[in-house]
């Protein structure tokens, strides 16, 4: 069997954290999602599972991380071309993200990320076929 990846990500806001994921074209599976989470479709093999600060909690004892002063986690996630980099970022950007570093070209990888509205970061990265198959 092949293993998924289930992140969950504490949120302030679900319906805006779901709106944001929506317009970067992620969508939701409804089966997973209601007032306390969402489960976001990032692939047939990746969710993440957006849930309140409170649901958040029930999960561990340890308090939420406030993103403002520390970094809690960066997810990357490779992608299929520079330009779904580069489209990702820019969706993220207008949805309300931010970004704190700019593209870099390492010539067999193109990578750039964001920060969701909560402050997770997320790096996406495209590596050149050759380096993929070594």
């Amino acid at each position: 069997m092949s293993k998924q990846i289930f992140l969950n990500l504490p949120v302030s806001d679900l319906p805006k954290a779901r709106a944001f994921f929506k317009a970067l074209g992620f969508p939701h599976d409804p089966k997973f999602t209601g007032d306390e989470g969402a489960c976001i479709v990032i692939s047939d093999r990746i969710f993440v599972m957006l849930t309140t600060h409170d649901k958040f909690r029930e999960f561990t004892p340890k308090a939420i991380c406030d993103t403002n002063k520390a970094v809690e986690v960066l997810i990357n996630l490779s992608c299929e071309s520079r330009e779904e980099v580069d489209s990702l970022v820019a969706k993220a950007l207008a949805a309300g993200g931010s970004s704190y570093d700019k593209p870099e070209d390492l010539g067999f990888m193109y990578s750039h990320s964001f920060l969701d509205l909560d402050g997770h970061g997320w790096g996406l990265f495209h590596m050149s076929a050759d380096q993929a198959q070594e």
